[in-house]
């Protein structure tokens, strides 16, 4: 039997809030599968439509879109530096937003704008018009991720969190491979009324977007006790099944008593920003995901290298990441069982390390399929991404400084294509060997990048539980009742490993 309660202090206790409430553990699992049900189809749906509008990119590219406006993959790789740095200041303040604003205000007008630029790409004829619409795309899409996140946190308690994130990214894998297939069709539209088929497919993935940002409006509840209108009709619960859908994210974390309310201060910024451990993890986001941005724009291109067609490269991207989802989903799970984070993220990087070591020493005349196969190996190992946010996020408080930490992670997440974006380059084309030699690089880091945040986690626990079996009772109740240490800097703060 779960109980909760807590004294009102300064603040309103929030909407359908009962601080004497009782709940089971049945009660609390229906909850959590009414919102899987009910909320987490339209987050999957909104992450779905960014993945596949940042995915149609590499897709027009194997059309040759850089060719038929003139300019060179230099251009590409620029634009895509361009991308990463806007992107990541949108991430900054996109978590900032979503408090201010609520994010299930936010996350809608940023698809809206975000479809009018993808839309905007049909009508672009020269280099400047292509940077000026990924400036734009990435300023528009850059904050909806960690707008999520925090949404997200207001539905589901800790240990739920790495579970739904690996379905958020997994089901970006399934978008990558629903554009990859949706281009292999688009793009054979080549001529229809005077368009290239990149231009059809800028044109169909842009009124999708813009559809779905509508039906986001009228979807997303602004929490877990107003559900009822829109899309949602009658609502998802009963007056019971609210309240302790309220109660039991409290119960889980108090900290979350005034979630909605808690908008982030100055000092949030500065105490997320000197935060070492959160550098900690920031720095494995940016060289643990290096790889993805040369790969991810270039596989297709990559496909077709091998002998195939543009059109059956497409295609074939779809296996990769649908093999990514599943991989993923699995071993996030796993992780949330166990409670462990820091060995299942080493063990997944071990598996990109042996795929990209496969594909830089394998020689040009290996076969094919073989190659191909190597790329479904390379694509179907777990990504670290959800893992790393899920065990920053569970690691860092007050919740003003989880939420700036969760912008800087997805910003981060981001601003390695910086660099990344120049890693292959067109002398080393079509197999990009030198490249892979330097993803290889980034992939050993990120092992012990892991293995060293995993034991700084360690090492804190045990200092402070010595310290702490140290005080008498005496001394751990005046320092529960008088400290002025917050969130993860108190005592008392047990960090997940």
């Amino acid at each position: 039997m779960a109980q909760v309660s807590h004294e009102l202090h300064d603040k309103e206790l929030p909407e359908g809030y009962v601080p004497d409430l009782t709940y089971d553990e049945e009660e609390d699992a229906q909850v959590r599968r009414i919102l899987d049900r009910r909320l987490m189809p339209w987050i999957l749906f909104s992450t779905f439509i960014l993945n596949m509008d940042r995915t149609n990119l590499s897709n027009a590219i194997s059309d040759n879109l850089n060719g038929a406006l003139g300019f060179g993959l230099d251009v590409i790789n620029n634009a895509n530096t361009l991308y990463a740095v806007v992107f990541t200041v949108a991430a900054f303040f996109g978590s900032i937003l979503g408090k201010q604003f609520g994010p299930h205000r936010v996350i809608p007008f940023l698809v809206f704008a975000w479809g009018w630029v993808t839309l905007g790409h049909m009508w672009i004829k020269n280099s400047t018009d292509y940077y000026l619409v990924r400036f734009l795309i990435a300023f528009t899409e850059g904050g909806v991720i960690p707008a999520t996140l925090v949404y997200l946190g207001a539905f589901y308690k800790r240990s739920e969190i790495a579970t739904r994130l690996s379905w958020f990214w997994g089901v970006q894998s399934l978008a990558s491979a629903f554009s990859g297939l949706m281009a292999s069709g688009l793009l054979q539209l080549k001529g229809v009324d005077g368009l290239e088929g990149w231009r059809w497919l800028f044109l169909v993935d842009g009124v999708i977007t813009i559809a779905s940002a509508a039906a986001f409006w009228f979807a997303l509840p602004q929490n877990a006790f107003r559900t009822k209108g829109g899309l949602n009709f009658g609502g998802w619960f009963t007056e019971r099944q609210a309240q302790v859908a309220v109660a039991r994210v409290i119960h889980d974390d108090p900290l979350k008593l005034h979630y909605e309310a808690t908008k982030v201060k100055l000092s949030d910024v500065v105490a997320a920003l000197t935060d070492y451990k959160i550098w900690g993890h920031l720095v494995i986001t940016c060289v643990g995901l290096t790889y993805g941005t040369p790969y991810g724009k270039y596989l297709p291109s990559i496909i077709n290298s091998f002998g195939f067609n543009v059109y059956v490269s497409n295609a074939l991207t779809a296996p990769n990441y649908i093999l990514g989802f599943i991989s993923l989903t699995l071993m996030t799970s796993h992780s949330d069982r166990v409670k462990e984070r820091g060995y299942h993220g080493f063990g997944s990087v071990v598996w990109q390390f042996l795929g990209f070591a496969l594909l830089a020493f394998l020689p040009d005349s290996t076969d094919k399929n073989v190659l191909y196969v190597v790329t479904l190996i390379i694509s179907a190992a777990p990504s670290t991404h959800p893992l790393n946010i899920s065990w920053l996020n569970e690691n860092t408080a007050p919740l003003g400084k989880r939420t700036v930490a969760s912008g800087l992670v997805i910003g981060a997440a981001n601003i390695y294509a910086a660099y990344a974006s120049q890693i292959y380059q067109p002398g080393d084309a079509p197999r990009y060997h030198v490249g892979n030699y330097i993803i290889l690089g980034f992939l050993g880091t990120t092992l012990l990048l892991w293995l060293g945040q995993k034991a700084l986690y360690v090492r804190l626990n045990k200092r402070r539980a010595d310290i702490w079996n140290a005080k008498t009772k005496e001394e751990k109740d005046h320092y529960l009742a008088n400290t002025t240490d917050e969130g993860s800097a108190r005592l008392d703060f047990v960090f997940t490993t």
